[in-house]
């Protein structure tokens, strides 16, 4: 092969005297086809495969981080709607507590209201008793105070002693009716 470069070489050299230097030479048009088919077939061989290869690479690098990106991006739409779902839960749970805390305390003031009632109730009922016990004791104690100045008295008018408990008893029994009777 070595050979027929340069005889192709040599040839050519001669043409191109015979030739000017815009004269078109087959034997150089021959031998650049030759060159450039072995050049297109080592670049197509060797250098190609490997530029595919990392365009496939990156493009499956590419296609799987975006398949990835989009299953986390899926993930964090799924998360974030459960969250938002518990937080919904979670003001719903509030504000049933609130509102049963709310029950609860109506439900205690009205209990304490009634219990104040109660004890006010039997506060005025111990009061009427009482004061009625009172009453009875002071009538009871007048009756008898009253009984002995109106046995003392009615003894100094009539002049004689009325010492005499049945007959003093009739006496302020009679007089206290008396005095009854005049109201």
């Amino acid at each position: 092969m070595k050979s027929l470069v340069i005889a192709a070489a040599e040839e050519a050299a001669g043409h191109a005297e015979e030739h000017g230097p815009l004269a078109f030479v087959w034997v150089e048009f021959v031998l650049a086809l030759v060159v450039f088919g072995l050049l297109f077939f080592a670049i197509k061989k060797f250098v190609v495969p490997n530029f595919e290869k990392t365009f496939a690479e990156r493009t499956n690098a590419i296609e799987g981080g975006l398949a990835a990106a989009e299953t986390k991006q899926a993930e964090a739409d799924a998360k974030l709607a459960q969250l938002e779902q518990q937080l919904a839960e979670a003001r719903h749970e509030a504000a049933r507590i609130r509102e049963e805390a709310r029950e609860q305390g109506a439900a205690i003031v009205a209990e304490m209201r009634e219990q104040a009632q109660a004890e006010a109730s039997r506060i005025v009922e111990h009061g009427k008793v009482q004061i009625e016990a009172e009453r009875q004791q002071a009538v009871t104690s007048l009756r008898a105070e009253v009984g002995s100045l109106a046995t003392g008295l009615a003894g100094r008018i009539v002049g004689e002693s009325l010492d005499d408990d049945a007959r003093q008893s009739r006496v302020v029994e009679r007089f206290l009716s008396e005095l009854e009777g005049a109201q």
